[in-house]
C-alpha cells in the first residue's frame, strides 16, 4: 500500500469497512454515473481522454490527483486540499495549486511550491487559513488539464508539459488580483527555502525538503515562474510577516513566500509557466527556456495530443460505458510514473548529491519498487518499452552514482521504505523483456552486489539488510523492537515476508545468471530461492516468522501472524511464484491447496455474489492489513494470489476471482481499491481486464483469463515486438459469460495457461471462445506456468 508503519496493529476482530456507495456496481452491466465534476454526455468516440475520469482514487484513500501532467512527465500540477497526499475529493477547500505529487502514496509526499490566485490585500500567510472554498460543481479534469471555479470569484486552470506546469487564472475586475507563490507549506516536511523576485515577469524559488513517512536525507526541488504581464507590485512574507516591496526572503521551517498583483481591470486573465528541476536554478531556467513561452491553450492542446497518442496504443471494445471509463482511466494512472528527473540538457542530481548527466538515455525517478514491480513494470514494458528501458538504465545509474541499488527512491533521495528486495525482479523482468540490450553485465554486477551483502553503514540504503543472516541461516529473523539503524522500514521488523521476498528475488536473478552463463551463482541462487521452505511451519501448515534463534515466533493463528509486511500469513502464503508445485507439495497437494485457495477467496460466496463478496467479504479498511485470513485485494502480497488457481488445475477459478476483484474498481472518486501506489493497482486493472498477467514477476511469464472486452487491439513497438500488434478476442465475454471454453493462438489450439514473452513478440491473436459454465480447458498436465529451475 505505500502506507508505511512499523507498528502494527493490535490483534483483534477483523474489520470490514466498503470503499464507498458509490463503488457498488458489478463490473460487468450496470453503470454509474460520473461524478459531477465530469460530463454528464456520451464520451466522443475518437477521444480516448473524454473516458478517463481523473478524479477516481481521490476519496477513502486512493490517494490519486486529479491535476495536469503529461505521460511519466517530471510535474504534477494539481490542487492540494489539505490531505497529506494533496488532494481528498471530500474536502471543500483549496489550499493551492503544487508542482509535484506522486500517484497513490500513502504518506506525505510532494506539494512543493502551491500557488493560490486571490484579491484584495494580504491579510494571512498560512494556506490552511487562506485556502479558498470551492464546489465539485465547478470543477472539471481531463487527462493534462484541470479547471475549477473557486468562489472567490476566480476560475483557475492547469496544464503541463514535461517539466514545467502552466497556470491561467482568470480574475474578477480589481486592482489587486494576487498571486501567492508559497515555497515553505509543501505536503512533506521543509527544511529550508528561498524566495526571489527577479523583475517584474518572475519570481524563482528554492525548497529544501524531506520526509517520506519518515525522515530521509533532504533534496532541493529549484523553480522559477514567469507571468506573460508585468506585476503591478510584489513582495515577500516570512512567518507572519508580510514585507511590500521586498526581493527576497529565506527561511527554515517558517512558512516563507512571495506575491505578485496584477490590475485586472481591462485584462481579467494572468497566465504563467513554472519550470522545475532537481539539480539547480539554472536547470529550472533551461527547462523553462525550453518548454515554456507558449499560450495556455496551446500547451493544454499538446498535452492532450500526449495523452491520445499514449492512451491510442490500447483500443477496447465491447463492455459498458463504466467499464470502459474505469478500464481507460486505469490505464491513464499506469502511465503517471515513473517521472522524468533529468533537465532538458541531460543533467540530474544522482543519490550521492552529485550533478550527473545522462547520455543516451532520460533519466528517470520515484520507484515505489515494493508495488510496482509486481504488475506496472510489466505493463510499461509491454505498452511503452523504450521508456522502460530508460527507466531500468535510470535504476542500474543509481547504482553507478551512489554504490548502491535503490529499494523505494523519492527524487534524489532513498527512503528505504518497504522491506524485500523489490529491485532484483524490477531490473530482471528489464531483462527478460529485452530491454537491457547492452547493459546486462552492468545490470548482473549491480544485481550481484545487492543480492549477496549489505550496504555499509555510512551510506542511505539499508538494501537487504538482513541479508547476514539470511545468506548464513536461510531466514529472514524477525526481532522485535530492534532498534533502526537507519531511516525507513527495516526487514527485522517483518523478517517472514522479507524472507520470502528474497527467495523470490533469488530464483529470478537465478534465471539471469543461467541464461548470461554464470552456472555456479545461477545454482547458488535457485538454492536460496528454496529458502521459502526455511519459514514454513508443518505443526500449523503455514509460513511463520523465526527469531534469532530460529524459533517460530508469534501467534500460531496463521490469521494473527506476525513479521509479514502489510498483510498475514494467509496472504503470504501465495507469494512464492518461483515455485507453486513445491509450495502446493508443503500444503498437501493440489486438493489442500485448491480447498485452502476456496477458503481464502470464500469461493462459494464469490459465485453466488460477486460484487458484495469483494466489498463485505474481502475488503478491509484502507490500511488494516492484519488479523485477515480472507484475499485482500487492496495490496500488494494478494495481486498475484487470484492467479494460483492456474497452477492448481482450475483457471476457470481465476477468471471468477479476477472479474470479482475488478468489481472494485469504478469510476467515482471512491473507485480505487486501496492506495495505487505509483499505476501498481491501476495496471493490476489493465493487465487484468486484458486477460494476460504477469504471474512470476521478474520472469518473461504472463498468465491467461477471461478478458472482459469482446476485443483489445495493442499497438507495440516493433523494435521489441516485431509483430507490431496483438489482439485479444473474446467474443461474448463483455456479458455473462465468463468462462474459457478454448484458446487460439495465431489460429492454432492453444491449451496452456500462460504465455512467454517471445510467445508474445510472434503473437498476432490471441482468441478466446467463452461460455457460461466451467470447462477443462487449460487443465493438461503441462498447462500451468511451470517452476523455475
Amino acid at each position: 500500500m505505500t502506507r508505511r508503519t512499523t507498528r502494527r496493529p493490535a490483534a483483534g476482530g477483523r474489520t470490514r469497512r466498503a470503499l464507498g456507495v458509490l463503488g457498488a456496481a458489478v463490473l460487468l452491466g450496470t453503470g454509474l454515473a460520473a461524478p459531477a465534476a465530469q460530463a454528464a454526455s456520451a464520451p466522443a468516440k475518437d477521444r480516448l481522454t473524454d473516458l478517463v475520469n481523473p478524479f477516481i482514487g481521490t476519496e477513502n484513500e486512493g490517494n490519486t490527483y486529479p491535476g495536469a501532467a503529461v505521460p511519466f512527465g517530471m510535474v504534477q500540477f494539481s490542487p492540494d486540499t489539505g490531505h497529506n497526499t494533496g488532494y481528498d475529493y471530500s474536502e471543500n477547500h483549496i489550499r493551492g495549486f503544487s508542482t509535484v505529487h506522486i500517484s497513490g502514496v500513502g504518506c506525505g509526499l510532494g506539494g512543493d511550491l502551491p500557488v493560490l490566485p486571490t484579491t484584495g490585500d494580504i491579510t494571512s500567510t498560512d494556506n490552511a487559513k487562506y485556502a479558498a472554498e470551492f464546489s465539485h460543481d465547478d470543477e472539471t479534469a481531463e487527462p493534462g488539464y484541470y479547471k475549477v471555479g473557486l468562489k472567490t470569484g476566480i476560475d483557475a486552470e492547469l496544464s503541463a508539459t514535461e517539466r514545467t506546469g502552466v497556470q491561467r487564472y482568470t480574475f474578477p475586475s480589481t486592482d489587486k488580483a494576487n498571486v501567492l507563490i508559497n515555497a515553505g507549506q509543501s505536503l512533506h516536511k521543509t527544511l529550508h527555502t528561498k524566495v526571489e523576485i527577479l523583475d517584474d515577469h518572475t519570481v524563482r524559488t528554492a525548497v529544501t525538503g524531506s520526509g517520506f513517512c519518515q525522515d530521509t536525507k533532504a533534496y532541493t526541488l529549484y523553480t522559477v515562474t514567469k507571468f506573460d504581464r508585468p506585476f503591478t507590485t510584489s513582495g515577500t512574507w516570512k512567518g507572519d510577516a508580510v514585507t511590500a516591496g521586498s526581493k527576497s526572503s529565506a527561511a527554515d521551517a517558517d512558512r516563507n513566500g512571495a506575491y505578485v498583483r496584477f490590475d485586472t481591470t481591462k485584462d481579467r486573465t494572468v497566465e504563467a509557466t513554472t519550470a522545475i528541476s532537481y539539480v539547480d536554478a539554472k536547470g529550472a531556467a533551461l527547462n523553462l527556456r525550453a518548454e515554456g513561452g507558449r499560450s495556455f491553450d496551446k500547451v493544454h492542446r499538446a498535452a492532450t495530443a500526449a495523452w491520445e497518442d499514449r492512451l491510442g496504443d490500447v483500443r477496447a471494445q465491447g463492455g459498458s460505458d463504466t467499464l470502459r471509463r474505469t478500464f481507460y482511466s486505469s490505464l491513464y494512472r499506469s502511465f503517471l510514473a515513473p517521472n522524468v528527473g533529468s533537465d532538458v540538457d541531460g543533467r540530474y542530481t544522482g543519490w550521492d548529491q552529485k550533478t550527473h548527466r545522462a547520455k543516451g538515455f532520460t533519466y528517470y525517478q520515484n520507484w515505489s519498487l515494493w508495488d510496482t514491480y509486481r504488475t506496472q513494470a510489466q505493463l510499461l514494458s509491454l505498452l511503452a518499452p523504450r521508456e522502460s528501458r530508460d527507466m531500468a538504465l535510470s535504476v542500474i545509474q543509481i547504482d553507478k552514482d551512489s554504490g548502491w541499488l535503490p529499494k523505494w527512491g523519492y527524487g534524489t533521495v532513498e527512503t528505504n521504505i518497504m522491506t524485500g528486495d523489490p529491485v532484483t525482479p524490477f531490473l530482471t523482468n528489464a531483462y527478460q523483456q529485452g530491454l537491457l540490450k547492452g547493459h546486462e553485465k552492468d545490470a548482473y554486477r549491480a544485481l550481484k552486489k545487492n543480492a549477496d551483502g549489505v550496504p555499509p553503514a555510512d551510506s542511505a540504503p539499508v538494501g537487504r539488510e538482513a541479508n547476514k543472516e539470511y545468506l548464513a541461516d536461510g531466514f529472514a529473523p524477525y526481532i522485535k523492537d530492534r532498534a533502526h539503524v537507519k531511516p525507513g522500514d527495516s526487514d527485522y521488523d517483518h523478517g517472514a515476508s522479507a524472507t520470502l521476498e528474497y527467495a523470490l528475488s533469488d530464483a529470478m536473478l537465478g534465471q539471469m545468471a543461467k541464461e548470461l552463463g554464470y552456472k555456479a551463482d545461477a545454482k547458488r541462487y535457485a538454492e536460496r530461492a528454496q529458502n521459502y521452505r526455511k519459514i514454513f511451519d508443518t505443526s500449523t501448515g503455514f509460513f511463520r516468522a523465526r527469531d534469532a534463534s530460529g524459533a517460530f515466533t508469534g501467534p500460531a493463528d496463521p490469521a494473527q501472524s506476525e513479521g509479514f509486511h502489510e498483510g498475514t500469513s494467509w496472504q503470504y502464503q501465495w507469494l512464492v511464484p518461483q515455485d507453486l508445485p513445491g509450495m502446493v507439495s508443503l500444503i498437501g497437494g493440489t486438493d489442500a491447496a485448491n480447498k485452502r485457495l476456496d477458503s481464502f477467496f470464500a469461493y462459494d460466496q464469490l459465485v453466488a455474489d460477486p460484487a458484495k463478496t469483494a466489498r463485505e467479504v474481502w475488503v478491509n479498511g484502507p490500511y488494516d492489513y492484519y488479523n485477515a485470513d480472507k484475499y485482500n485485494p487492496q495490496n500488494e502480497p494478494d495481486l498475484i494470489a487470484p492467479y494460483t488457481y492456474l497452477s492448481t488445475g482450475q483457471p476457470w477459478k481465476t477468471t471468477d476471482v479476477v472479474h470479482a476483484a475488478l468489481t472494485l474498481f469504478t469510476d467515482a472518486p471512491t473507485g480505487m481499491t486501496g492506495n495505487d501506489d505509483l499505476g501498481t493497482m491501476s495496471a493490476w486493472n489493465v493487465l487484468s481486464s486484458i486477460g494476460i498477467f504477469p504471474v512470476q514477476p521478474g520472469t518473461d511469464t504472463w498468465g491467461l483469463s477471461t478478458p472482459v472486452f469482446e476485443r483489445v487491439d495493442l499497438t507495440l513497438d516493433r523494435r521489441y515486438y516485431p509483430q507490431g500488434r496483438l489482439t485479444v478476442k473474446a467474443p461474448g465475454s463483455s456479458g455473462t459469460d465468463r468462462y474459457i471454453q478454448s484458446a487460439r493462438a495465431n489460429g492454432a489450439a492453444y491449451g496452456k495457461t500462460y504465455l512467454t514473452t517471445g510467445d508474445l513478440r510472434g503473437l498476432r491473436d490471441l482468441s478466446f471462445t467463452v461460455g457460461s459454465t466451467p470447462s477443462r480447458w487449460g487443465t493438461g498436465a503441462d498447462a500451468a506456468p511451470p517452476a523455475l529451475k
